[in-house]
């Protein structure tokens, strides 16, 4: 049997494994590259934290990203402050889980005191010290956690050393007590105009990993198509392509609809979609959109403020 990854807030379960529906972890709470997003967060503006939160889970994501990189000088001193006001805010309009993303582990450890559930970490990679910080935060808390193919040598455009970072990362995980149902093991997707082989080497690492290691994959879908033009065309037939290598779900933008299509579109053709539902509904979506209506909920919960206990 697939092994199979479960993620949590207060009133929802998330199951990810490649014998399941593709599970769609949202990228726009992030503001890398988002100026005016950065600018709010460390002023302590957090009202496009809140839109975003509402849209993506309506639009169909199903556990969203909260990243709090904000390109500031002193990090250690901001972020935790601010990733957890804004897992707060995130969790008081929407109920599902939370990916904890940051660099800064005190950002890690203030994300995982926020977070309700079983929330991800994301990320750890293979490097000694990176190990020795996080691992034990995970493993305290009982999270999962993203581990990231590189270590202290940098990103290997050789799939091999990729995979043997991520079956150190995945022993190391278990030397804390974290099971590999708690790994996401994530390939790492570089820009295909830079790397040619970047998707090509990302699908056989998916296989090799699932078949080897017995470990779940993800990526963040959006960074294969950097620099290039069409890049909702190329993002959205990289994730069916993903999908049918069996990559269970990803950090992407579910407010393309390009993507949403492609994913919906693979679970139907993958087996995994009963009865062809999320693909009807999907479609009747599409219509309800093109003929000027508001389109139901893409596979969330409706968005209200919420009030829990972890």
């Amino acid at each position: 049997m697939a092994i199979e990854t479960i993620i949590k807030s207060p009133h929802k379960t998330v199951i990810i494994g490649p014998d399941h529906p593709f599970v769609i972890i949202g990228e726009r709470i992030n503001p890398t590259g988002r100026k005016k997003l950065a600018a709010a967060m460390q002023q302590g503006d957090f009202s496009q934290v809140r839109a975003d939160a509402v849209a993506q889970v309506a639009a169909g994501a199903q556990i969203l990203d909260v990243n709090a990189g904000l390109g500031v000088a002193n990090p250690h001193e901001i972020e935790p402050q601010v990733i957890t006001e804004a897992i707060r805010i995130v969790q008081e309009v929407v109920d599902v889980p939370i990916c904890i993303d940051s660099s800064v582990v005190p950002a890690l450890a203030a994300g995982l005191k926020a977070a309700w559930g079983k929330p991800i970490v994301n990320s750890v990679t293979g490097e000694e010290d990176r190990l020795e910080a996080v691992l034990p935060l995970v493993a305290e808390r009982g999270a999962a956690v993203i581990a990231v193919c590189n270590d202290e040598r940098g990103i290997s455009h050789d799939p091999m050393v990729r995979f043997e970072v991520a079956r150190k990362i995945v022993e190391r995980a278990e030397a804390y007590g974290i099971p590999r149902a708690d790994v996401l093991i994530d390939p790492l997707a570089l820009p295909i105009g830079a790397v040619g082989t970047a998707g090509a080497t990302l699908l056989q690492l998916v296989g090799m990993i699932r078949d080897e290691l017995g470990c779940n994959t993800t990526c963040g879908a959006s960074n294969i198509s950097f620099g290039l033009p069409n890049r909702r065309a190329l993002n959205a037939h990289f994730l069916s392509m993903a999908i049918a290598v069996g990559m269970p779900c990803a950090i992407t933008n579910p407010l393309i609809p390009e993507v949403i299509t492609a994913i919906r579109a693979a679970d139907a053709l993958i087996g995994h979609d009963e009865n062809c539902a999320a693909w009807i509904r999907h479609q009747r979506q599409l219509e309800q959109i093109a003929s000027g209506g508001q389109p139901t909920a893409g596979g969330g919960n409706r968005p209200r403020r919420r009030r829990h206990r972890r």
